[in-house]
């Protein structure tokens, strides 16, 4: 089954800047890879009690983004999986056609796995992977890089004055419109810049506003030849929830100033820690005709009505779990759903919590708060829109 369509080389002399390796560039990708001090521990990880020389050796003989897709990153998702999930389903994907291509919009939750569960849900529906974003600010030169590129991850410029943002977009822009109207290749991209931390997953304007830049029609036939696809996906356990209550807390009274190297311990973070369940859900591909209220409007408010309807699809698509429910109820002193979990579900979310954030002594009922809001936004998002 072809389920990869490399970036062609005719379109790298425009798009070289920002675009994932060829299959041309692999061979040479991972002899650096392999070469650097991270490989041995990762390795390990993913094939641990196997012959380390030989796994090594097979690595290197990769020639196509197919086989270190195939071979090596779906290997280290099954891993994850096994050793850190209770459950992973997925649904909706009968929605979608092979040999088209998607602008998948998504929650955003974890910085690897959103978009790394997402390839290996569509491989199993026998569907096309995507290509994925992935921000400047971890795609610096090196051994994460190198992966990325080679698991078909495009950078996405995030610095810059506002002359060089807007540069930067219509560059994007006209990348992912390149993809998915002329080598019907699909696109996974966050619905907002970053993680949604505070468990909020609203979709950005600003990110819409980046989708329409290119193309030479009107607004909404612009954004309808992307073929927009909303993604939820949902994790029983907040991966990081920690860092984000720590984030979350120091933002409330100063700019939170990351930590140099910051953004790797998320994702190792991310990779080990317990999820429980989790499930993506396709949901339904918009149909601009069916909003006919967005012709006439002006550029700002037909943006503002489609982040409206992507948060519509996420927010009634999340699969709520018992630990959404169990926080809902103690953030609002209710016992409003009790009967979605039983009294030591509730003891052992409770537990958990207090372990979590067993650091902090004299702030700890605001931290509290914030994890407690982290679980429980989901439902008020739900609620909202229902």
């Amino acid at each position: 089954m072809d389920i990869f369509t490399p970036t062609p080389k005719d379109s790298t002399d425009v798009f070289d800047d920002i675009r994932p390796f060829r299959d041309d560039e692999v061979p040479s990708a991972l002899k650096r890879i392999a070469s650097d001090e991270k490989f041995s521990p990762m390795m390990r990880y993913i094939y641990p009690g196997e012959n380390f020389p030989d796994k090594v050796k097979e690595f290197t003989t990769y020639t196509k983004v197919s086989e270190f897709q195939i071979k090596f990153m779906f290997d280290a998702i099954n891993r994850v999986i096994d050793n850190t999930m209770t459950n992973f389903t997925f649904n909706g994907f009968d929605y979608l056609q092979k040999g088209k291509g998607y602008l998948f919009i998504s929650n955003h939750r974890d910085i690897l796995l959103d978009a790394a569960l997402l390839q290996m849900a569509l491989y199993h529906n026998g569907l096309d992977c995507s290509e994925i974003t992935f921000g400047d600010n971890l795609m610096q030169p090196g051994f994460v890089t190198d992966i990325g590129r080679t698991n078909r991850m495009f950078k996405v410029v995030r610095s810059g004055t506002s002359s060089e943002f807007y540069r930067t977009s219509l560059h994007l822009s006209e990348y992912i419109r390149y993809c998915i109207t002329e080598r019907n290749t699909s696109i996974w991209i966050a619905n907002r810049k970053g993680r949604a931390k505070n468990g909020d997953d609203s979709t950005s304007q600003t990110i819409l506003k980046m989708f329409s830049l290119s193309g030479c029609k009107n607004i909404i036939e612009n954004l309808s030849e992307l073929n927009i696809v909303p993604i939820a996906i949902s994790y029983q356990f907040e991966t990081c929830i920690k860092q984000k209550v720590r984030e979350l807390y120091l933002s409330k009274n100063k700019t939170y100033i990351k930590e140099q190297g910051e953004d790797l311990r998320s994702i190792l973070n991310g990779i080990v820690a317990k999820k429980g369940d989790v499930h993506i859900q396709v949901c339904k591909p918009i149909d601009f005709k069916d909003y006919n209220q967005l012709e006439g409007l002006d550029r700002n408010e037909a943006l503002n009505q489609l982040a409206m309807i992507i948060n519509n699809r996420i927010y009634t698509n999340y699969k709520i779990h018992k630990t959404n429910y169990i926080a809902h109820d103690m953030l609002y002193n209710k016992f409003e759903y009790t009967d979605k979990y039983s009294q030591e579900d509730y003891r052992e979310f409770a537990q958990v919590m207090h372990e979590t954030l067993s650091d902090w002594k004299e702030e700890l009922l605001e931290l509290m708060e914030i994890y407690l809001k982290i679980y429980s936004t989901p439902i008020d998002n739900f609620i909202s829109v229902k």
